[in-house]
């Protein structure tokens, strides 16, 4: 490999969203890519997400809003957003810079940011369309936010005010309960106001990511399931080297890191310092009487819903905790309860597909991307909630600075050694 030519092989470790979107540029390059992953395609975060492609909502997580509603709020069992009391020193020390970052200095200048990525994120899924993945990408229209109470559209729209004064760009108009349920009849009369957010779009998250993953192969790529990359070597002039826990071993002229929430064992001998938390979100599937044909967002509860064909699903909840915890019922029976008064003909009780996943976070609600301290290794990843939506633009911005040298303005914005 050089710096002028690039790599002529690429390990990406992960086969999510990110990843393989990484591995699909990269071979728009020309250059020959094989995915890694632990488990399988789209297994954890890419498999149960809401599946919003909603730059309207892709905002930092560090926000005002937490710090005026106090953090101790993060410690009820019933808020959508959850600590538990552990003793990990770590975990509090990630929650204090995350705090700090909640300030509204440091929220506007990261939504600066989050408004150039918002500008251009959905253009990489038409090049993708173009490039030959089938999977649909449907348009919300409009993407409906269902309120019970004027107080609680107020701060959606005073969330909006906020992302236009920063720049950027939200279309909406004000609806009331009536006109919502003429769009959504599985809404109830609870739903008494709301919002039409238009140029919005929404996919079946895990149909997708195995429609890109089928793109890569048929292109020539690999992708290695059961592959639990454990270390990283950078051999100089010679490449790489991906050790397993198995003891296999697959050497590249570089890597690429989008492992999610474990990507920081892998990149801190790369001079990645920032933490990647584990924020977990829940999710499950319900088949309601009259199936919704769009997304609907309840901004109080913090819960999104989407039609998945035969399903709708409904995910919610920002577990901070160990990604390996298991599955906790009442963070389910907590999305059930704030969703039943405002659903009709559903059976909240049939429920399928009870899942939780683990989000990769940072402190400062910025993702990583871009090269580390080696030239030869390179970091995608810490995108908490948006990795389907930034997943494609991610793969495309990287992919180009591997490819080619020079690193795109905006990409210099997730540098991963800030």
């Amino acid at each position: 490999m050089s710096a002028v030519s690039g790599p002529e092989h690429v390990a990406v470790v992960g086969a999510g969203m990110v990843g393989l979107s990484t591995a699909w540029f990269l071979q728009e390059h020309g250059v020959g890519v094989t995915v890694l992953d632990r488990t399988g395609t789209a297994a954890e975060a890419s498999w149960g997400n809401a599946g919003l492609l909603a730059p309207a909502f892709t905002l930092p997580l560090p926000e005002p809003a937490l710090l005026r509603s106090g953090l101790t709020s993060l410690l009820d069992r019933s808020s959508p957003v959850s600590v538990p009391l552990t003793p990990d020193r770590r975990l509090w020390a990630f929650l204090a810079a995350f705090a700090r970052n909640c300030a509204p200095a440091r929220w506007k200048r990261a939504m600066a940011v989050f408004d150039e990525v918002n500008r251009v994120s959905l253009e990489a899924y038409d090049r993708l369309a173009a490039g030959g993945i089938t999977a649909p990408v449907k348009t919300a229209d409009p993407l409906l936010v269902a309120c019970t109470s004027v107080d609680d559209r107020r701060h959606v729209v005073e969330e909006f005010a906020a992302v236009r004064r920063a720049g950027g760009e939200v279309s909406y108009d004000l609806a009331t309960g009536a006109e919502l349920r003429a769009l959504e009849p599985s809404l109830s009369a609870n739903v008494r106001t709301g919002l039409r957010v238009h140029g919005q779009r929404f996919l079946n998250p895990p149909e997708f990511v195995h429609a890109l993953a089928d793109s890569v192969r048929v292109r020539g790529g690999r992708i290695v399931e059961g592959f639990d990359v454990t270390a990283v070597r950078d051999l100089g002039s010679s490449g790489v080297a991906l050790a397993a826990a198995s003891g296999r071993e697959l050497r590249a002229d570089a890597a690429v890191l989008a492992s999610g929430v474990r990507l920081g064992a892998l990149a801190r001998p790369f001079g990645v310092r920032m933490r990647v938390q584990a924020g977990r979100g829940y999710s499950f599937s319900v088949r309601p009487r009259e199936m919704p044909t769009r997304p609907v967002y309840f901004p109080a509860q913090r819960v999104a819903c989407n039609p998945l064909g035969d399903r709708f699903r409904i995910t919610g909840m920002m577990e901070f905790r160990s990604p390996d915890a298991p599955l906790d019922p009442r963070r389910i029976q907590t999305i059930v309860d704030s969703v039943r008064p405002l659903l009709s003909g559903v059976d909240l009780a049939a429920r399928e597909e009870e899942w939780v996943g683990s989000r990769p976070c940072t402190p400062d609600g910025l993702p990583l991307v871009g090269a580390s301290s080696s030239p030869r290794v390179h970091v995608a990843g810490g995108h908490g909630m948006w990795g389907i939506v930034l997943g494609p633009l991610t793969g495309r911005l990287l992919a180009e600075s591997m490819a080619t040298g020079r690193s795109p303005a905006l990409l210099r914005r997730f540098d991963p050694l800030r």
